[in-house]
């Protein structure tokens, strides 16, 4: 696999995937998804994040549950600009969910919610 940067993230692969073996391992059937591979700013771990074409996407109820909602419902990510990533992220149809904030003189923080409704958290140390 080829690594190249895209924005402050580092792609290993992507792939689409579907088959029998797709729909195995998701307990459903007529699976298309598209994964993507991004190494972690350490350059120790990885972290793959999936979009489901087919079945359809069914509604999580609450829809658009709070930061605080149990569950797996944001992951963070450590930017060089919390301003240039806001934009970035905003022009693909993230909102923020409050206001950028910053944390003594140590970090700036905020929380943006994407078309899918899972939070992503940008933190810029300063």
């Amino acid at each position: 696999m080829t690594v190249r940067r895209l924005d402050h993230v580092s792609v290993v692969g992507e792939a689409s995937v579907e088959g029998p073996w797709v729909d195995r391992v998701n307990g459903m059937k007529g699976v298309q998804a598209d994964i993507v591979m991004m190494k972690t700013p350490d350059g120790h771990g990885q972290l793959e994040l999936t979009r489901f074409r087919n079945p359809p996407l069914v509604a999580l109820e609450p829809a658009i549950a709070p930061p605080n909602a149990l569950g797996l419902r944001r992951v963070m990510f450590a930017v060089d600009s919390v301003d240039d990533t806001v934009a970035a992220l905003g022009a693909h149809g993230a909102e923020l969910v409050g206001e950028v904030a910053q944390y003594e003189d140590t970090y700036r923080l905020c929380y943006m919610r994407g078309p899918g409704g899972i939070i992503v958290a940008l933190a810029q140390e300063l």
